[in-house]
């Protein structure tokens, strides 16, 4: 009998004609024309429909099971319409459906939801726009810019410029300070030739009455509690970061100073309308004014320090700024001597202290004494023993005494021990100078006993608070409330931003804060001497008045 060979490497094997024949028979006939396909199996890979092993009841089997993939899926669909509990889910679907019901309840119980969509639309409030102007020059209209290509020319050899020296930063040129003698009181902001208010003058005129008064601590947080911000008590009243600021003694209205890094000085009085909003702004410096105070017996002076190595004293009657003292560079801090202002102590970033009497003609010091310092950052006289001072080291607070100072190596009447790093301002407490508070860059305020001017006088109470601010914020210092013997206010680098109080025993009596208006760090704050008010600068040249 004729056989047939199919031969395959793994399964060789022969068929005769006859068994050849029912094997073909049993094939299904191919269909002409186009096969439909099922979007479900659209992207599948492709493979071959018919099979000679397939059988004509595998055939059927495998279109029931095409036919009932399409009722479930039509069921499916029918069912995304039903009910959740109509659908045939199991119990964890169920489960996790119900949580979610729970849980937008709750949502909307809380109205949650609708605080989240309030707070979207919510905008950052903006500094205050009352004060200084900005008055940036209009924009002149350029031609417009084409290439030489296009204006048909030719273009030009360019040569390399030459490569830039390197300058260090302390190597960079200073600008040039104020000429030496008296500097006319001439507003910047206002038209040249325009005279100053009559009603400064008579401000600054008024008999200044010192509180006698103390408070207990719980009237004194009453105090405390009183004292509000405004959007009318916030002004810009210099053009930078304010260094230094001070309250005019005067009791019927507030007049306060600021000085900023560039050497200008604002003056501001609240609710006026001289100036811009009531801000004078002068340029009696050229760098950044680090100390400045006003007069306690004349009420027209306010005294300002700044780093070129001037020492000015603005006289209102006069309208002057007249020249006090005056070095080549470096001048840091100063305090008075004696109750009527007119001896006055300095000292330098070089370690050294001058004693200068403004009765004295000239612009120059009664006598200069080396101090053992590497940097000298604040001077702090005692307010009944004028001969006594305090002196802020590198790391050492020391107090002298002025009788037994010499040129050089003058000897330390006490010393104040403890600091780890590197002390921003040391300052006697205002009525008796038994304490001494100090700030200190390793984040810790420190009080010290000085009742008894001991070599070593000794640490009263130490209290943690960040005092690193970086380089685009001035140094934060506690300072003493000049009506409080045992009350100091200090900024504050926590948000939302505030202004502590504190009690020389680490209470915390009161924080000022105000989520709407208060919105920048205040490193710079004083309380005013007689009434309930406190002044902070911040880096943008604004001052904040909290008052009652």
């Amino acid at each position: 009998m004729l056989r047939v060979l199919l031969w395959s490497r793994s399964n060789p094997f022969s068929l005769s004609l006859s068994q050849l024949f029912n094997v073909l028979q049993n094939v299904t006939p191919v269909v002409e024309g186009p096969v439909r396909r099922s979007s479900r199996n659209a992207l599948r890979p492709k493979r071959l429909q018919y099979s000679p092993e397939e059988s004509a009841c595998d055939t059927s089997k495998r279109r029931r099971r095409m036919n009932s993939r399409q009722e479930t899926q039509e069921e499916d669909e029918q069912s995304d319409a039903e009910p959740v509990g109509q659908r045939g889910l199991s119990a964890y679907e169920l489960e996790r459906l119900e949580n979610i019901r729970q849980n937008q309840a709750f949502l909307s119980s809380i109205n949650l939801l609708q605080a989240t969509e309030e707070c979207r639309h919510l905008k950052q409030p903006k500094p205050s726009q009352k004060g200084l102007r900005s008055s940036a020059p209009a924009k002149e209209a350029l031609p417009v810019r084409k290439s030489r290509r296009l204006q048909e020319k030719e273009a030009e050899v360019c040569m390399l410029p030459p490569e830039p020296t390197v300058t260090l930063i302390d190597e960079q040129p200073k600008p040039p300070k104020k000429p030496a003698g008296p500097l006319p009181m001439q507003p910047v902001n206002m038209e040249e030739g325009s005279k100053l208010p009559s009603e400064l003058l008579a401000l600054c005129s008024e008999s200044m009455e010192e509180r006698k008064v103390v408070l207990d601590l719980k009237e004194y947080r009453s105090a405390l509690k009183n004292m509000r911000i405004t959007e009318s008590s916030v002004a810009k009243v210099v053009k930078n970061r304010i260094f230094s600021a001070d309250f005019h003694p005067c009791n019927s209205r507030f007049l306060m100073a600021a000085g900023d890094i560039s050497g200008k000085l604002g003056l501001w009085k609240l609710d006026s309308d001289w100036g811009d909003d009531g801000v004078l702004l002068f340029e009696p410096h050229t760098r950044p004014v680090g100390c400045l105070h006003f007069s306690r017996a004349h009420g027209s002076h306010l005294l300002s320090l700044s780093y070129d190595g001037s020492l000015r004293c603005m006289d209102v009657e006069k309208a002057v700024f007249d020249d006090v003292y005056d070095v080549d560079d470096g001048l840091k801090t100063f305090d008075f001597m004696s109750h009527d202002c007119l001896t006055l102590i300095v000292g330098s970033w070089f370690g050294e202290v001058a004693i200068v009497d403004r009765r004295t003609p000239g612009n120059s010091h009664e006598s200069i004494h080396s101090l053992d310092a590497k940097t000298l950052r604040c001077v702090s006289v005692h307010p009944l023993q004028k001969h006594y001072f305090a002196v802020s080291e590198s790391q050492t607070v020391n107090i002298y005494d002025s009788r037994c100072l010499k040129k050089k190596n003058s000897q330390a009447v006490s010393k104040l021990l403890g600091h780890s790093l590197s002390i921003s301002s040391a300052y006697f407490s205002p009525c008796t100078g038994n304490r001494v508070l100090t700030s200190c860059m390793d984040n810790q305020i420190r009080i010290y006993d000085t009742s008894t001017m001991a070599s070593e006088s000794p640490l009263l109470k130490k209290i943690g608070h960040a005092m690193q601010t970086g380089r685009w914020l001035s140094k934060i210092s506690a300072v003493w409330d000049p009506k409080q013997e045992d009350c100091f206010v200090v900024g504050s680098m926590l948000r939302p931003r505030r202004v502590q109080v504190f009690h020389v025993s680490g209470q915390l009596q009161h924080t000022f804060m105000d989520n709407t208006i208060l919105t920048t760090v205040l490193p710079v704050n004083v309380f005013h001497p007689t009434r309930n008010a406190l002044l902070g600068g911040n880096a943008s040249g604004r001052l904040h008045i909290f008052s009652d």
